[in-house]
């Protein structure tokens, strides 16, 4: 039973990913714009456009076709595992997209794992120092962290380690240096929910019978918290970490900007002033894909953690 529900999660992501190849293109195709007109001009911002030239450009790029013509050749490629061709590198989308998805992989994977450590830790000293000087300076940085929007927070970390302090590089990527300042402000900046996702957490969980019976048996606060209570609150943290991958794409294009990192994010939005077809379509679709394979790991990951998830598989 539990391989048949894991089919059914299988084919529901397949859907949702073909809706999402529709609704990608049909948001690229209908916005204002030629694709032929616009990377001529990039090419020669001097020079004039004959209508003729861009007429035979736009045919030489594939984008003189109607609607379900592109649209189906685009996911007959995608089906054969060919995402296209960059119309301002002329180098394949899969080329494009691995050479410089190492950065943003290991943006985000530094960063969750920053998030974790800070949310939790704090979230549970706010927790263990519940209505205490303590408890109010962390909730006041949780507040804090999610009242400031990331870029202005990057920038700041820019301004006070690199240009004043030098202690950090500004721009470029030079090795792990180049990476310590963004995955500081994405990693501080999504760390906010964990802490109080964990304090809420404990606190219901810490004053639940199971622990109360802990407590009567003589176990001390610090066995109760790491082999009882942490272990209930896993679910939801696991959801928090799968739900916020999503923002941290988001969050990496601006980043990546900022900081002047070689990764997706970067490489997106110069792909979007030019309105490179294949790059802007290819890259939000494996997005799109990976976000929808993080929801499937969460999902399956249910099923291992908490008994209760895999009786009720079992039941369906």
């Amino acid at each position: 039973m539990r391989v048949q529900v894991i089919i059914k999660k299988l084919c529901r992501t397949l859907v949702t990913a073909l809706l999402v190849a529709l609704l990608c293109f049909s948001v690229m195709f209908y916005s204002p714009g030629n694709p032929a007109e616009k990377l001529l001009r990039y090419k020669d911002p001097t020079g004039g456009l004959n209508p003729k030239t861009v007429e035979m450009y736009a045919e030489k790029l594939g984008t003189n076709g109607n609607f379900f013509e592109q649209f189906g050749a685009w996911l007959a490629g995608i089906l054969k595992g060919d995402f296209g061709t960059s119309f301002k590198t002329g180098l394949p989308v899969l080329h494009e997209f691995t050479t410089r998805a190492g950065c943003t992989i290991s943006l985000m994977l530094l960063s969750t794992l920053l998030a974790l450590v800070v949310g939790l830790s704090l979230g549970i000293l706010s927790t263990r120092y519940h209505n205490t000087i303590l408890d109010k300076v962390i909730r006041f940085f949780a507040v804090f962290n999610m009242s400031v929007p990331s870029f202005w927070l990057a920038l700041l970390f820019l301004w006070i380690f690199s240009i004043r302090l030098h202690l950090l590089p500004s721009f470029g990527f030079n090795g792990f240096s180049s990476l310590i300042l963004p995955v500081a402000v994405l990693g501080l900046s999504y760390s906010s929910t964990i802490i109080k996702i964990t304090k809420s957490c404990l606190m219901d969980n810490l004053s639940s019978v199971y622990v109360v019976t802990a407590r009567a048996k003589g176990l001390s606060e610090s066995s109760i918290m790491i082999r009882h209570v942490l272990i209930n609150i896993a679910l939801p943290i696991i959801t928090l970490c799968g739900t916020n991958m999503a923002s941290l794409l988001g969050g990496s294009v601006i980043i990546e900007n900022i900081y002047g990192l070689p990764g997706l994010g970067n490489y997106l939005v110069m792909a979007i002033m030019v309105k490179d077809f294949p790059v802007i379509l290819g890259f939000v679709f494996i997005f799109a894909l990976f976000i929808m394979l993080i929801n499937l790991l969460v999902d399956l990951t249910y099923t291992l953690i908490d008994p209760r998830v895999r009786m009720a598989m079992n039941e369906k």
